[in-house]
């Protein structure tokens, strides 16, 4: 008898939950519906993720190879540099104080564009704005070697 009891409470037991624990078919709709849609939002953020990943990696490929040349550059205007001064230096030249002020305002403005590139962090809000007024500022610097080496007096 009291395996038949115990036997019976069991059967209820599972009856019952079984019974509570089922959801209509529109909650499961509902619930299937509520899954696709979260389903979907996971994945566009995860491509979303990926493109930005690929666009940064992108961007700093970019941006490296941008720096190795305008360092190529500076050492290169360095170079120049130094060929000046040795220039200035020679025995039967005539360099007046302007020229020798002018060879030393190219050197610093060369000194603060090498420190602006090496202190440029990777930010991609402001590369492009970056990107066009260092290369703005090289160019301005190119072209001061080059009228610093034409003669304008006449």
């Amino acid at each position: 008898m009291k395996k038949s009891v115990h036997m019976l409470a069991l059967t209820a037991l599972i009856f019952g939950s079984t019974l509570f624990s089922c959801k209509s078919n529109s909650e499961k709709e509902a619930d299937a519906t509520q899954n696709v849609t979260e389903a979907k939002e996971d994945l566009k953020e995860t491509k979303d993720e990926n493109t930005n990943d690929a666009v940064a990696k992108a961007n700093d490929a970019e941006w490296q190879t941008y720096k190795t040349e305008a360092l190529t550059t500076i050492a290169k205007n360095e170079v120049r540099i130094v060929d000046l001064r040795k220039a200035r230096q020679k025995p039967g030249t005539n360099f007046d104080a302007s020229y020798s002020k002018s060879i030393d305002e190219l050197a610093s403005k060369n000194e603060a564009l090498r420190i602006r590139i090496n202190n440029y962090e990777n930010n991609q809000t402001d590369w492009e704005s970056f990107k066009r007024e260092f290369g703005s500022d090289m160019t301005e610097l190119g072209n001061a070697f080059k009228d610093l080496t034409v003669n304008n007096k006449k």
